[in-house]
């Protein structure tokens, strides 16, 4: 039988704000246990919540930048339930009402070696407090509780069940994670809990309408992680069920050592929660001015300026997807168009792409902290341009400069003039070296004018080797050309 899988994803983005949702608690990530807890973080009697505005705000400006209906008017609930990390015995949160209704999030990813795009929808976002945490090191035989994260703002944002593959989960996750940092309404740091994922899996034979049962695999903080939870979750689903088993909603955690998917106990419904307004929070009105007020300090959304890239740049979209997807490298790309001009646009974008993309893949290090500058980059693809470099001699100085971490704007020409990686562009020069190779490879030139064109590959592999590199490509294989042909 085949199998068609459906993911819905549920990702707690930690607000950027100063405090808590509901109280003056400051929300720094590392402090000693219990120093950043309130009164109304420890729900001590006769204390009340009070709405952070900044949270609402951040709210507001994601529901923009996602197309969402911005509601005039949201409710705060009370989630009923009871975990020792919950000192109110409740989460306040929000539920028939949200803050931000729908929306829908474009990304691209590789799907059987071609580049496609897709459109998922959203159902919601809506604001709610983070619980605190439990402590199970070293504590005598005892758990520890810290509710230093107790009341933490948090915007979780529901997809629909559109997503079919795990591929396909992690570059929603991945498009999501940048969008809210690009807004600034989140840092990123899924290291310490500020982007959270919850993946709802199910599967259903193919062509069948109606949804399997889900599991819900619980607070995944990194993309490899997601990307092998699904996996190995879709994988258990369909093997019980194809020996005669049935699959129970559950809530699951993944454990990345064993490379499978526990129970950590029964899905709850929303009915089992109890929801009901919150007594102690007012409706929150938000009105078309405060709207106004977050949409003017709006900055340029990644979709408005992949095609701005596409028109002004003449990039392909493939290009253009993957420069946006983060604001740094959107705004690294635009540093080094500035200075190399928009006719290397597209050689800043393959560079970007590619060895800048790899190294700091390699390096583990953002593209905000390449060692290599903009105005650097910039000035090699200007050598390249006017000849003075190969692309070959180019990834050298590249190598060189990053390991160079010099703010230097000279230092291209600096790096050429020391190693001598002026490519040869005279003419005499060349016809020299060629002259020397063809003498030496009497048989493929022999098999070259007997028809066989690719003879020509290997005495031009032998020219530049010859060059040590520096022989211009173009110019070099021309040279050989007609002196084959006289």
């Amino acid at each position: 039988m085949e199998w068609e899988v459906v993911i819905g994803i549920e990702n707690h983005v930690q607000l950027t704000t100063e405090s808590k949702i509901f109280s003056g608690s400051p929300i720094k990530f590392g402090a000693e246990a219990n120093t950043q807890a309130s009164p109304v973080d420890l729900a001590l009697p006769g204390v009340l919540p009070v709405m952070n505005k900044m949270a609402v705000d951040r709210a507001i400006r994601f529901g923009l930048a996602v197309g969402g209906k911005i509601a005039p008017q949201s409710i705060f609930a009370r989630k009923n339930y009871f975990y020792p990390d919950l000192p109110k015995g409740y989460q306040i949160s929000q539920f028939e009402d949200p803050v931000v209704i729908g929306g829908a999030l474009t990304f691209g990813y590789e799907k059987d070696g071609k580049f496609v795009t897709k459109t998922v929808n959203l159902t919601r976002a809506h604001l709610e407090e983070d619980a605190g945490k439990s402590l199970h090191e070293d504590y005598q035989g005892m758990s520890g509780i810290d509710l230093n994260r107790a009341g933490t703002p948090l915007l979780e944002i529901v997809s629909e069940p559109e997503i079919r593959s795990a591929a396909e989960a992690v570059a929603y996750c991945k498009a999501l994670h940048g969008l809210v940092m690009w807004l600034g309404v989140c840092d990123g740091n899924m290291q310490e809990g500020s982007f959270r994922c919850d993946i709802n899996v199910s599967v259903r034979p193919k062509g069948a309408t109606e949804f399997g049962t889900r599991c819900e695999i619980k607070n995944l903080n990194s993309f490899r992680f997601i990307e092998e939870a699904v996996h190995v979750e879709v994988r258990r689903q369909i093997e019980l069920i194809e020996d005669g088993g049935t699959v129970v909603q559950a809530t699951r955690l993944y454990d990345p050592d064993k490379k499978e998917t526990r129970q950590m106990r029964s899905k709850e419904d929303a009915q089992d929660y109890r929801y009901f307004p919150d007594p102690d929070l007012p409706p929150l009105a938000i009105s078309e001015d405060w709207i106004a007020r977050v949409k003017a300090d709006m900055p340029e959304l990644p979709g408005v300026m992949r095609t701005r890239f596409i028109e002004e740049y003449a990039l392909p979209e493939y290009d253009a997807l993957v420069l946006t997807a983060s604001k740094a490298m959107a705004v690294y790309f635009e540093s080094v168009v500035a200075k190399a001009g928009k006719e290397n646009a597209k050689a800043a974008a393959n560079w970007l792409m590619g060895d800048v993309s790899s190294t700091l893949n390699r390096e583990n290090t953002e593209i905000g902290s390449a060692p290599v500058k903009p105005e650097q980059l910039a000035a090699m693809l200007k050598r390249i341009a006017d000849g003075t470099i190969s692309n070959k001699i180019a990834k050298e100085i590249f190598a060189a400069m990053w390991e160079a971490n010099s703010p230097d704007e000279n230092l291209v020409d600096a790096i050429i003039d020391a190693k001598g990686l002026k490519q040869i562009s005279d003419t005499g020069a060349l016809e020299a070296i060629v002259n020397e190779v063809l003498a030496a490879n009497e048989k493929s030139v022999e098999q070259y004018r007997a028809g066989k064109e690719a003879a020509i590959n290997s005495l031009i592999g032998q020219a530049m080797k010859a060059s040590k590199g520096k022989a211009n490509p173009a110019q070099l294989t021309e040279l050989l050309k007609q002196k084959l042909a006289g």
